[in-house]
């Protein structure tokens, strides 16, 4: 199983550091279509393992980081490169389609 970071406050500063993209799941655990993703993300993880990095972000608990990146709804992913947004959406979907999405932006 790949290494999926729990993205916090504490932590957030040195995952924007990091020299991999770095992939930030906004989920909360009463969310229907993030429980669905949730396994989709983590397989990704591990195939893409060295690529990038995952991490998960629980809305509930970090508001401050939701409301920083304008996450509206959730599920949504987004994919962050020397600190900068490379990529995001919005929404449960399909893994091949979100490998794509992923893939284009890498």
């Amino acid at each position: 199983m790949a290494n999926i970071v729990e993205a916090t406050l504490q932590n957030f500063d040195s995952l924007l550091k990091s020299e991999l993209p770095v992939l930030i799941d906004f989920w909360a655990p009463w969310c229907g279509p993030c429980r669905t993703l949730s396994p989709i993300v983590d397989e990704l993880a591990g195939e893409l393992e060295g690529k990038l990095i995952v991490a998960k972000c629980n809305v509930d608990e970090n508001q401050d980081i939701a409301m920083k990146y304008g996450v509206m709804s959730i599920p949504t992913l987004v994919m962050l490169k020397s600190g900068q947004e490379a990529m995001r959406t919005v929404g449960a979907m399909p893994k091949a389609r979100l490998a794509a999405e992923i893939s284009k932006a890498l």
